[in-house]
């Protein structure tokens, strides 16, 4: 299926260094922003406390957010589950004293009830309505396993995307499109350094389906430039790859504009429980084409793809053979 058909080919490749320069600066940025600012994790990486409240009429999140960091705590979250009645709030975990001594499960435990008690307590003194239905603690240990986890869930994406292609392929494919797909995970982790939002594991589930995402859109390329090594038999390799990704414009132009328009439906009316997954989303959508055509394309360029590495040469058979003497 098309949208709509281009005659003649664009010359992508022509100022294929200018863009990969461009990468280049965007991707170092980002890296800088990475190193200097870190990423905003959610309690869920960090350790913290979440609390389950509901009240007898449509709460108002950002006034319980409000409440609630009046009372010294940072990095407060909150957000409607279910019904627009039930509230869950997410808070740290209690600070200890600069150079004190660790404290034990049981102080620790201590300290979270307390903390839990003044802030149902506050809450309580702007609503009496309002009922606490259950709290739960995630320790900073089982945050260190769940980014553990998502790092080992990134490298075995990664892996195994880079072995699908080098096998479909052929080497030289797969770098360029690791690279570029590195590229789009860097760009979006920097976008939440630089901004600060919260990074929590629906971004995190953002960022893999990214990896996913944008690779499939530089094996469509990729396929194509297959196919007209076949077909192009005088064509050179640029003019080559600037066919593939003209001929595939339609299409990427169908399938991103179909997937950003319920990317953009969540992040309008998703609420805050899929903000942070909508936003990681319309960056990776957005850099994922712009990686696949000026960066896995221009890189497979750079090593010096040609049509024998997808294409074997055949054999002449030796007249002599069969031949009797």
């Amino acid at each position: 299926m098309e949208l709509f058909r281009i005659k003649k080919d664009i010359p992508f490749m022509r100022n294929a260094l200018i863009f990969n320069v461009i990468s280049a600066l965007t991707f170092v940025a980002a890296v800088f922003f990475l190193l200097t600012k870190g990423l905003h994790l959610s309690v869920e990486f960090t350790g913290g406390t979440t609390m389950e409240v509901s009240y007898s009429k449509p709460a108002d999140t950002d006034k319980i957010r409000t409440t609630v960091s009046a009372l010294g705590l940072e990095g407060v979250t909150t957000q409607t589950f279910g019904r627009a009645q039930d509230v869950v709030i997410r808070m740290p975990l209690p600070k200890q004293q600069p150079g004190a001594p660790k404290l034990s499960e049981k102080a620790m435990n201590e300290l979270i009830g307390a903390q839990n008690d003044k802030v149902f307590a506050a809450l309580k003194a702007v609503d009496p309505d309002v009922i606490k239905q259950r709290t739960a603690v995630v320790g900073a240990q089982v945050g260190d396993e769940l980014a553990h986890d998502g790092v080992m869930a990134l490298l075995f994406v990664i892996v195994g995307v880079m072995a699908y292609l080098a096998i479909r392929f052929e080497w030289k494919y797969a770098v360029s499109a690791i690279i570029a797909n590195l590229h789009d995970v860097v760009i979006i982790l920097g976008f939440f350094a630089f901004f600060e939002w919260e990074f929590d594991l629906a971004v995190l589930a953002a960022v893999l389906a990214v990896l996913g995402y944008s690779v499939n859109e530089s094996v469509v390329i990729f396929d194509r430039i297959r196919e007209n090594f076949l077909k192009l038999r005088k064509a050179s390799v640029t003019e080559v790859i600037d066919n593939a990704i003209t001929s595939t414009i339609s299409r990427t132009v169908i399938t991103h504009g179909c997937t950003q328009m319920m990317v953009l439906s969540m992040l309008l009316f998703g609420g805050p429980t899929l903000h942070g997954f909508a936003i990681a989303l319309t960056i990776g959508i957005l850099f994922g084409i712009y990686s696949s055509v000026f960066v896995a394309a221009a890189i497979a360029m750079w090593l010096g793809v040609k049509r024998e590495d997808l294409i074997k040469p055949v054999k002449e058979k030796d007249e002599a053979d069969g031949a009797v003497v």
